[in-house]
């Protein structure tokens, strides 16, 4: 998966490009780095052999292993070097750098004996842990890569040849905005564009999950990595690849983990503490029993300090982190891409950490339980004699003529519910619309008036409420009163099941604030089984209740942390304001995206759930790498310092440590939940 980066976003992320720098190296430089291993373990074997062969003298001997030593470890050197310079001294590249410089040394110690060979092999092993490294984090972008699968590989452009027009394939990358591309039926879309030709039905799984397909016709707006099913279209494009959906998409997953978590943290943090004390132990190590011995037996100094010097340096050796510098982050890198599969993104992997310890979780109403579009739920006639579906067809038949031009949700939910008004040919003449009461206009004969209780006072008509939750529209015929049409929000099919996910998961509240009415808010509440609800709040009101329960959230000790989901610009403050904000709306209200820490891409509640357990996983996954990776390390550390393990012990133990903890962190990859 090769990255895009603009000039402009280098400036103000430096680091990032670094880090992009850095993956790129990974793809193009997995083969030089094999290369390099592979020509430098050449060497090494001829350096042996030449070693064994000729009685050459130690300087001689030093000059043919720093070949393949230089070869395979010049990056680790300069890396080193500018840690140095840039005051970041303990890193684990000067770990390796000193105890290879110090493997070399050691032959020049009266009566050592030479270890050429094992400070090539150190810097060797450490390499081949880089480049599973870089394998794993291949496979885990690849696998990204793959399971969103939006990523489309060319654009087929229409280019003007004279007079004929041909096709040409071109990177995404390098088409420029209004140019006009050709997707055919079974192709991706590769860049965000407008339908010029052509019409299509589009299926939208990879950025939505919606699965039922999306029609197109000559100007709607397409968005990149959706599938064309049926017809060719022509689009012309209108945001460059860096700007399109897909991209945007992927650099979301990509740069997730730039926002760094406190298992990552811990890392970074472990390294700072972790080397001085190392490098401290091994020169007291290197310089304490040789100083007892000295004082003894003046004589067998330079031997006794060879030897301990060798243990510190294997000590030095053994002592470098690669395990845990490789794993935590796939392993939040590899849970990011699990969870991507599943349709959540996760901007960072301090929000997996953030997720993992969810103990309340706070809802906003409209469009994130609920549908967000009102609909026509009930209709009651009020005719004396037996309610005939006929009569509550025609009620509505009169409401939607009435509403026809109305602007309001509610009209809309009218016209929605009875669509053929406006074929049906029934004269609708004199609307007017009363402010704060309703509309009335003559339909055909008859004066209707379609609004709330104070329109029915006003024209003398006698009005009865409803049982119904909801916004109950009142209907007047010639005066009477002909009864009343019910409108709500409908609730999403899972958001009672996401609510009892919840529960499972043991995040013990929920809560929803809604700035809609307390009746509705206490309806849907009911319904779902949240533990607590506020209506009627303005933005300001639900930052103060987030507020309020972020301080009660700390109580709990386990899962201290408050998540809110949301979909509107309304929630865009709450969203940044909460532990976690996490955005409805596939690719909703911008602000919301923008404010969130996971956007869910389909609308379905009940992700949450799948979110904290995707990243509870994760995180145990990082914990059980940091105790094996620590333990290992220790228990050979133990050894190298009383002279027990070798050189070779040390690095193998590294190795394989660091193998083990790569697979075990692709495991974060997959979630059964």
């Amino acid at each position: 998966m090769a990255h895009h980066h603009h000039h402009h976003e280098c400036c103000e992320h430096e680091h990032q490009c670094c880090e992009h720098e850095h993956h790129h190296h990974h793809e193009e430089g997995g083969h030089r780095q094999l290369a390099l291993i592979v020509l430098s373990a050449v060497l090494l074997i001829g350096a042996v052999i030449i070693e064994k062969s000729f009685a050459l003298p130690t300087w001689q001997l030093l000059l043919i292993y720093l070949i393949p030593y230089l070869l395979i470890g010049h990056d680790t050197l300069k890396e080193a070097v500018e840690g140095l310079l840039h005051g970041d001294a303990f890193n684990e590249h000067f770990l390796m750098s000193v105890a290879t410089l110090g493997a070399l040394g050691i032959g020049f110690l009266p009566g050592a004996e030479t270890e050429f060979p094992e400070a090539v092999f150190v810097m060797l092993f450490f390499q081949i842990g880089e480049l599973f490294e870089g394998y794993a984090e291949g496979k885990s972008r690849e696998s990204i890569a793959h399971l969103m699968n939006i990523r489309p590989d060319v654009a087929h452009v229409v280019v003007h040849d004279g007079k004929t027009e041909k096709v040409s394939e071109m990177k995404p990358e390098e088409v420029t905005v209004g140019a006009t591309i050709v997707v055919r039926p079974g192709e991706r879309i590769p860049l965000d564009g407008v339908v010029v030709s052509g019409q299509s039905a589009l299926n939208t799984v990879a950025l939505t999950g919606e699965s039922l397909p999306r029609d197109v016709a000559v100007d709607d707006e397409v968005a990149s990595g959706c599938v064309n099913l049926s017809g060719v279209l022509y689009i012309r494009t209108t945001k460059s690849f860096g700007e399109s959906t897909v991209s945007k998409i992927i650099h979301l997953v990509e740069n997730a983990t730039e926002s760094k978590s406190h298992s990552e943290m811990f890392i970074t943090r472990f390294a700072r503490i972790y080397t001085p004390i190392v490098v401290l132990a091994a020169i007291l190590l290197a310089v304490m029993p040789p100083l007892f011995s000295f004082l003894f037996d003046q004589t067998a100094f330079s031997e006794t300090f060879a030897t301990w010097l060798y243990r510190a340096l294997t000590f030095l050796v053994v002592s470098c982190p690669c395990a845990l510098v490789i794993s935590i982050p796939l392993t939040f890198f590899g849970g990011i891409g699990g969870a991507s599969r599943r349709g959540i993104l996760i901007k960072g992997s301090s929000y997996m950490d953030v997720l993992a310890k969810v103990g309340t979780v706070v809802f906003d109403k409209t469009g994130t339980l609920t549908h967000g579009q009102f609909s026509v739920t009930a209709v009651h006639s009020d005719e004396e004699e037996v309610r005939k579906e006929s009569e509550e067809r025609r009620l509505l038949h009169l409401a939607a003529h009435v509403e026809h031009f109305s602007t309001h949700p509610i009209g809309a939910a009218l016209r929605d519910a009875f669509p053929d008004e406006a074929t049906d040919g029934c004269q609708v003449t004199h609307v007017e619309e009363i402010a704060g009461k309703g509309i009335r206009a003559q339909v055909g004969s008859d004066m209707v008036c379609v609004g709330n209780t104070k329109m029915m006072e006003a024209v003398g008509a006698e009005w009865h409420d409803c049982t119904h939750v909801g916004t109950i529209i009142h209907v007047a015929i010639n005066g009477k009163y002909a009864g009343h049409i019910v409108i709500n929000d409908k609730i999403k099919d899972d958001s009672a099941e996401a609510i009892g996910q919840l529960k499972a998961l043991g995040v013990s509240r929920t809560v929803m604030l809604t700035g809609d009415r307390k009746e509705v808010g206490a309806d849907v509440a009911r319904k779902l089984g949240l533990s607590e609800h506020h209506a009627e709040l303005m933005p300001a009101d639900k930052v103060a209740h987030v507020e309020r329960l972020l301080q009660e959230a700390k109580h709990n000790e386990a899962h201290p942390c408050l998540a809110f989901v949301g979909d509107g610009i309304n929630d865009a403050p709450v969203l940044a304001r909460a532990d976690v904000g996490i955005a409805m709306g596939g690719l909703g209200s911008d602000a919301a995206i923008e404010a969130a820490d996971v956007v869910l891409m389909d609308d379905h509640p009940s992700k949450i759930a799948t979110a904290i357990g995707i990243a509870r996983r994760t995180l145990a996954i990082a914990r059980q790498n940091v105790g094996f990776a620590i333990g290992i390390k220790v228990a050979v550390l133990l050894l190298a310092a009383v002279g027990l393990s070798t050189m070779w012990m040390a690095v193998f133990a590294d190795v394989g440590v660091t193998v083990l903890a790569v697979l075990n962190a692709m495991r974060a990859l997959s979630y059964k939940g």
